[in-house]
């Protein structure tokens, strides 16, 4: 007996001891990518607000864009979404565009309030067939605005967000398409800004750009445009304010400036029309259709020997509309651990695979061991320290040092990006917005990023045992008035 709990002595205090060393690791990491996202930002401050950024709209090698819009119970925030595209003061400011919306067997009423706001009439003689080569589920009819005969909207059976996006590359006639969600809000500029790099380097073939996105709640917005950026008063909202800055301007600048970057957000990314389809559009059964595109297009780069890039550019804001409640906030990010896995699964040759390069290397462990592997090492960590204390076993000294790394782990890095984004863009005009924001960031190991970490390790866990492809529907108030 006592040989028994002489082991679990000993593996109580190896655990405590790996999880305080990992902490160490994760921090260093998370702090290169500080510092490189602190001097791109440096460089690059005050762009947003250079005239030149016009010059690109009457550039002859600004491309047209096809945007398209996959919405699925979208009734609350697709009219604002496609107002912020197409009309008044707000109008896109980019040279040719269309927009396609893709109602993916909505059960709402998405396409009748679409139809009843834009005139939209079906285009009776058209042909419903995939014009560019990817298998999706059946279209119903195809319609067109008669008040702006660059909307479109497809009509077709629910096939998922995957099979919804590949209709709409399917219509796409443009040699580049954007991707936005239902309830995204995009600034007038937002296009002319994300393509900036495609445009002043056409010698140089980029696959994809992502764009900055950030929060909607609580703001004034009206008829598809930010009137005024607000923060909500809502703790739930203002820590994944908090947890999108950190990880945009930090985690993919830092990615971004080694052409290793594997996420690009569906709120907000461009995509070469070409090069998708050449890979085969999205894969459908996976619930993480943004981040395998984009590894897959990272794979087919280096297997074709293209040279080409995969960007982000911290300029473009768009805004979305986040969950407000817990029940939502978990099934989003269960959905979103669990496209983490089947990514990384689905192209586990590359990892560690010199023939990847960085992509291999660095960003292929980095999301395995600290995105999907260190929630699960945070929890038996917090399970760790509490048996240890518990059975008397575990070195006070030891559970304070792993306590107080937990809280410099996301605490600091927390606190910092939000001074970054207010240092680049300063869209928070109140004072007592920003110290709620450095309150709520110094508050969050304490019980957000737990909650997280139990919602991801289940996520895990479903991962490998049992296979859902959902959406994870999320019920939206809407942000626009």
């Amino acid at each position: 007996m006592s040989e028994i709990w002489e082991l679990g002595r000993s593996l109580l205090i190896f655990f405590n001891k790996f999880v305080i060393y990992y902490i160490i690791l994760a921090c260093f990491i998370y702090l290169v990518f500080f510092l490189f996202s602190f001097v791109r930002i440096k460089k690059e401050r005050g762009l947003h607000k250079v005239e030149p950024y016009k010059q690109l709209k009457s550039s002859r090698f600004t491309p047209p864009l096809s945007i398209l819009v996959p919405a699925y119970n979208e009734e609350k925030g697709i009219i604002g979404t496609v107002l912020s595209l197409i009309t008044g003061s707000g109008r896109l400011d980019y040279p040719e565009f269309e927009v396609i919306v893709i109602n993916d067997g909505s059960k709402d009423t998405t396409i009748e309030i679409m139809m009843q706001r834009f005139q939209m009439k079906e285009m009776k003689n058209k042909v419903y067939e995939k014009r560019n080569g990817i298998a999706t589920q059946p279209i119903k009819a195809v319609f067109q605005s008669e008040i702006y005969p660059y909307l479109l909207m497809i009509d077709k059976e629910n096939g998922g967000k995957s099979d919804a996006l590949n209709a709409g590359i399917n219509f796409a006639k443009y040699p580049y398409f954007a991707s936005i969600d239902g309830d995204t809000i995009l600034e007038p500029d937002s296009f002319l800004k994300i393509m900036k790099p495609i445009i002043e380097n056409p010698d140089d073939e980029i696959l994809a750009t992502g764009g900055n996105v950030l929060i909607a709640n609580g703001s004034m917005i009206d008829k598809g445009q930010l009137q005024e950026k607000r923060l909500s008063n809502k703790p739930l909202v203002i820590m994944q304010t908090i947890e999108y800055m950190r990880a945009f301007l930090l985690g993919r600048i830092g990615l971004s400036n080694n052409n290793i970057l594997l996420i690009i957000s569906g709120a907000f990314g461009v995509f070469k029309t070409s090069r998708v389809i050449q890979a085969g559009g999205y894969r459908v059964k996976t619930v993480g259709e943004d981040m395998e595109l984009v590894v897959r297009l990272h794979e087919m780069n280096i297997d074709n020997k293209l040279g080409a890039k995969i960007m982000f550019v911290a300029d473009p804001v768009c805004y979305t509309e986040v969950p407000e409640k817990l029940k939502d906030l978990k099934t989003q990010r269960m959905r979103w651990h669990r496209g983490l896995f089947e990514s990384l699964w689905y192209h586990k040759k590359m990892f560690f695979n010199p023939r990847y390069k960085g992509v291999g290397l660095f960003a292929m462990p980095y999301f395995l061991f600290i995105e999907l592997l260190g929630p699960l090492i945070e929890v038996i960590g917090y399970l760790v320290v509490v048996l240890g204390l518990i059975l008397g076993v575990v070195n006070i000294e030891y559970s304070i040092l792993l306590l107080v790394m937990l809280i410099i782990y996301g605490s600091f890095l927390s606190l910092g990006a939000v001074l970054l984004e207010e240092w680049r863009l300063g869209r928070y005009q109140r004072v007592s917005e920003l110290n709620r924001l450095a309150f709520y960031s110094l508050t969050e190991s304490l019980w957000y990023r737990p909650l997280l970490a139990i919602w991801r390790v289940e996520a895990f866990f479903i991962s490998i045992f049992k296979k859902d492809q959902s959406w994870g529907e999320m019920k939206r108030k809407g942000v626009s008035t």
